[in-house]
């Protein structure tokens, strides 16, 4: 018996409240499933993060990289946390590229819990992977987000300060190419509900994101 059964077991007999839902263990364990049957090789790039990440289409933004994208869409930062050890760790990445915050602040997080959540992250990553770079994509500002614009950039500035203390990370600022003259979204660069990209808004980020992933070396 597992332990998760074992607990259920224990639970019903002693009349105990049911767990909450996990949502996202069927996508990890799809993760998983594809990683026992093609593992992907260590030293390569990890793409972690919210749906702006499990949209892109990794290889045709970086063919000449080996980029896994393990991208759940809804996440928030703690999820990424919470499933390094089992989508992120085991390729043993040399870069880590990792964008959330995004959905942790339109469900009402303050920036410093988002902070939080990244420092969670960078050190449960470096604690097994002390060479990996982790790459932040700073949250992005979109149309139909715009109201939480000051959370957004209070939450990237103090990543911002915190990644420039440390060689190994890098903050990447998204949000200044993604602004147009009037300083609001450029529309261009969205799908139609105003907060996912599109085409020509991954060929943006692609350019961003590119020069940090050729090292350091494993």
């Amino acid at each position: 018996m597992t332990t998760h059964a074992l607990w259920l077991a224990t639970a019903m007999t002693l009349g105990w409240a049911a767990p909450p839902a996990d949502r996202w263990e069927p996508t990890i364990r799809e993760f998983e499933a594809q990683d026992r049957l093609a593992p992907p090789a260590p030293g390569g790039v990890v793409f972690v993060g919210s749906s702006s990440i499990r949209l892109w289409d990794l290889a045709k933004s970086f063919p000449g990289h080996r980029a896994v994208n393990r991208g759940f869409g809804g996440s928030q930062l703690a999820d990424a946390v919470r499933y390094a050890e089992r989508i992120v760790i085991p390729y043993a990445p040399r870069v880590v590229v990792l964008y959330a915050g995004d959905n942790d602040l339109a469900a009402g997080k303050n920036p410093e819990q988002v902070f939080d959540d990244f420092k969670q992250f960078v050190a449960k990553v470096h604690r097994a992977l002390p060479k990996a770079r982790i790459v932040y994509l700073g949250v992005k500002p979109s149309p139909s987000r715009w109201k939480l614009i000051d959370k957004v950039r209070a939450t990237n500035r103090l990543i911002r300060e915190f990644a420039a203390k440390d060689a190994r990370l890098v903050f990447v600022d998204v949000e200044t190419p993604m602004l147009g003259p009037d300083g609001k979204p450029r529309p261009e660069l969205f799908r139609p509900d105003r907060l996912h990209l599109n085409d020509e808004g991954y060929r943006l980020w692609a350019t961003l994101v590119a020069p940090h992933l050729d090292g350091p070396k494993p």
